[in-house]
């Protein structure tokens, strides 16, 4: 994501159509058009995905960009110079990225300190990795990657900074090598070396995705000994993600812009102002169909088969060919619709707009307790102009004069009339950078704590009832283990994370609770038939279900079937807000006791809706006071008095 004015010097052209003084690589408008639409594509994809399921596509945009510039800047100096400067590649590339980056994460280590200070500890470990850009790396390992989409995390967008930056310390000097004694025409035999090497690239991903059930084992990985998900290694792995860079670098050494206006490809771009049109379809297309992962019905989420089976490569030849087009000195669309003002203006501030919009998505997201879910339209449009205004302030104020030496230069002029600190001015710049110290002198020595709701999960998993692994599909009867008489529940309680997270105040009513992480309703049929097969379903039963993905009114009643002798079946609502299957699971509970009578459904969502202080900050799962709410709504149903805690005794004091 951080392309901008990789090719920003004009070269001089000459009378003949060539270079004065050697290849420099020219400002192509067009791409910072194409880098407008890409952005654009990510930050609605951000936003909602439900509007543009495909919109992460653009980063994959973005990478063939870095890879065709990156290595046509290489090419051009060789040609020009003989030679490849690595320092002063390396320094081009710090003082262009890393000022920004450093503003941003000052700004937000800040906000944190100030007001979401539990989340200080956690956030260390992102800045190191964002500021070393191993970003991709920590991700994987720690697995905070965008699946996890119920936590706090401002800093996640930075991983495709680190596989470009990763990229831009290996490339140079692979290309030093290459390039070292070869010249002309001879350089576009490493172009078919980069394209073999992105076809082996998008083979072996293929290869190592294995399609199913996000929440399946074989969806792990050993990486180094730990267990990783093997989605979050394809998508965000410096291998698997530099298919798109290979490719961008195999046009570059056969299509430069300078080489362009001196042969007869240079007189006309219709045909190819036509594949352009077409390439850029394409990529709207795949925007719009193609998805990070997918619901099943009755599987909850799982993989998009196609991105990791081709759906990148086809990402990536889509975007050459627009590249093409627009650095065709003669493409009106490269000219006069992607070279249009509004979109280069866009284009030329998509690194701060892509550094900037993600953190005041989160910040938002986490003070209205909407972690994880979408945003509605006047939400959009309202973060998205503080979004843009913040990336203009950043480019006209720091990116920009930091990148043009004009406040070194300013600093030697202060120098050079001997220049001291005066007047208030200096001063007042001391006192705030104490605020900035202070952020992260607090973040340093931070505690690392668990996001709410993954803490409260941890805290319950003690208090619930293990099913055997094997149980049976079908209600058939299994011999009790002893001769003893089978003890029945009194209330079995079955559910999903959110009767996890209550478990313990559950069991203290005298519950029995069954509840998992991710089960879908399908797999609570597993759970009933077994219990059901070896009689120890008593006269209540609870059930919570569907909260992880759609299900259908036949899998509904399958499960209610083998409880038709139970005499009090609870069943709950789900409350997954602007998630589409919301809707549609609950007129299927709401509907269950016109066919069983004796299914009594507790109205969780609407008794929930207006209370978004229950609830931690993904808005799904239950804090301390929706915990008390949820386990007295499931009482009441029961005709149940609630049980008081036993008190707690204080030993006199000596």
């Amino acid at each position: 994501m951080n392309t901008q004015n990789l090719h920003s010097m004009t070269a001089p052209v000459s009378p003949s159509g060539g270079f004065g003084r050697g290849p420099i690589v020219p400002y192509v408008p067009g791409l910072d058009g194409l880098r407008a639409l890409a952005v654009i594509a990510v930050i609605v994809y951000h936003a909602n995905k439900q509007w543009l399921g495909g919109g992460f596509l653009g980063v994959e945009v973005f990478f063939v960009i870095s890879g065709y510039l990156i290595t046509l800047l290489l090419i051009a100096e060789r040609e020009r110079t003989g030679s490849v400067s690595f320092g002063q590649f390396w320094f081009r590339r710090a003082r262009r990225l890393l000022p920004a980056l450093f503003i941003m994460l000052i700004a937000l280590m800040t906000y944190v300190a100030f007001f979401e200070r539990d989340y200080l500890g956690t956030l260390r470990g992102d800045v190191i990795a964002g500021v070393s850009y191993v970003a991709n790396w920590f991700q994987i390992w720690t697995g905070s990657s965008y699946t996890s989409s119920a936590e706090f995390a401002p800093l996640r967008h930075l991983w495709s900074l680190a596989v470009e930056e990763q990229f831009y310390i290996v490339w140079p000097v692979l290309m030093f090598v290459l390039l070292r004694r070869v010249r002309g025409r001879a350089i576009a035999i490493f172009g078919g070396i980069f394209l073999l090497a992105a076809i082996a690239i998008s083979v072996y991903t293929a290869v190592m995705y294995v399609p199913g059930n996000l929440s399946d084992a074989s969806q792990t990985m050993s990486l180094f000994g730990r267990e990783v998900q093997r989605t979050d290694f394809l998508y965000l792995g410096t291998l698997s993600r530099s298919s798109g860079l290979l490719l961008g670098a195999a046009l570059a050494t056969v299509w430069q812009p300078w080489a362009i206006r001196r042969g007869t490809a240079g007189k006309n771009a219709n045909a190819l102002d036509l594949a352009g049109v077409a390439s850029l379809g394409a990529l709207a297309f795949m925007c719009v169909q193609f998805k990070d992962v997918v619901l099943v019905e009755d599987v909850g989420s799982q993989g998009y088969d196609l991105l990791y089976q081709g759906g990148f490569a086809l990402v990536g030849v889509a975007t050459l060919i627009a590249i093409a087009t627009v650095t065709h000195p003669r493409s009106r669309l490269g000219r006069y619709v992607l070279g249009s003002t509004v979109l280069v203006w866009i284009g030329r501030r998509s690194y701060g707009l892509y550094l900037y919009h993600w953190v005041i998505f989160q910040i938002y997201r986490q003070d209205t307790k909407q972690l994880g879910t979408p945003l509605g339209i006047a939400e959009f449009v309202g973060l998205v102009a503080l979004s843009l205004a913040l990336s203009e302030v950043s480019y006209r104020f720091i990116e920009t004069p930091i990148r043009k030496g004009q406040i070194s230069a300013a600093y030697r002029r202060w120098r050079a009339h001997q220049g001291g600190v005066r007047g208030p001015l200096p001063v007042a710049v001391a006192a705030l950078a104490i605020v900035p110290l202070f952020a992260i002198v607090s973040m340093a020595g931070a505690t690392v704590n668990t996001n709410d709701v993954q803490q409260g999960l941890d805290d319950n998993e003690g208090a619930v009832v293990t099913t055997p692994t094997t149980v049976p599909t079908t209600a058939t009867s299994i011999a009790p283990p002893t001769t003893q008489p089978v003890q029945k529940f009194d209330i079995f309680a079955l559910g999903d994370s959110v009767m996890l997270g209550s478990a313990k105040k559950l069991t203290a009513q005298g519950i029995v609770v069954d509840a998992v992480k991710s089960r879908q309703v399908r797999e609570g049929l597993q759970v009933i038939n077994y219990y059901t097969s070896i009689g120890q379903l008593g006269d209540n039963v609870v059930i919570h279900l569907g909260t992880n993905g759609s299900t259908t009114t036949e899998t509904f009643h399958q499960l209610m079937e083998p409880m038709a002798n139970v005499k009090r079946v609870v069943v709950l609502t789900v409350r997954v807000p602007r998630r589409p299957y919301q809707q549609a699971n609950n007129d299927i509970i709401r509907a269950l006791p016109a066919r069983f009578p004796n299914v009594t459904v507790v109205d969780w969502h609407e008794l929930s809706k207006d209370n978004k202080s229950w609830f931690a900050g993904d808005g799904v799962h239950l804090n301390g006071a929706g915990q008390d709410a949820y386990v007295a709504a499931i009482l009441a149903a029961l005709g149940r008095t609630p049980v008081a805690p036993p008190a707690t005794t204080v030993a006199p004091t000596p």
